[in-house]
């Protein structure tokens, strides 16, 4: 069972990285939960969200040690860097992340996914960048069924945007050869 944090400010995508996350593991078999958390403000103020996926049933939502950390900027890294378990992930948007301050005792992966994201010119999509290196360097679900999971999510809401599954693509891409 996978503890997953996904964390940054409104308007950078949290949320829907932790329900896309969510959805597309439900779709492949996996037992999930998802925890939202996020302040009054409409963009700006806090989000993080809260995930358990694995495969047998989840008895409890909540836990104290992470495995993965999606960390969009600075406070978010700062705020659950330490509860990150030993020999856990960290996934830095190096964007927004200042580099060199981060535990010996995990695996760190800093790609600069706001950068990315306006390079493929969907500015909104560095949280895709992120959840593709989230999902290379864990394996949990298979990258092309994920990206297809994505592109279903996106579809049924009436926002499809062929971009989103490049920035996906990219963040695989960036996690294997971290």
């Amino acid at each position: 069972m996978l503890s997953i944090t996904c964390a940054g400010f409104g308007g950078q995508g949290v949320l829907t990285a932790g329900l896309l996350l969510a959805h597309v593991s439900m779709e492949s078999g996996k037992e999930i939960t998802w925890v939202p958390s996020y302040g009054s403000e409409m963009r700006g103020g806090t989000a993080s969200c809260r995930l358990r996926i694995g495969d047998e049933p989840i008895l409890n939502p909540y836990f104290s040690t992470i495995d993965a950390l999606i960390g969009m900027n600075q406070d978010s890294v700062d705020t659950f860097q330490d509860a990150i378990a030993p020999g856990g992930l960290l996934i830095a948007n190096s964007s927004m992340v200042q580099g060199g301050a981060f535990r010996d005792d995990i695996r760190v992966i800093e790609l600069p996914a706001t950068e990315i994201a306006g390079e493929l010119k969907n500015p909104r999509g560095a949280n895709l960048v992120m959840l593709g290196a989230v999902i290379g360097a864990t394996g949990m679900v298979d990258s092309n069924e994920f990206a297809d999971g994505i592109d279903a999510y996106f579809y049924k809401k009436g926002r499809n945007n062929p971009l989103n599954r490049e920035c996906f693509m990219r963040g695989v891409l960036a996690a294997a050869s971290a």
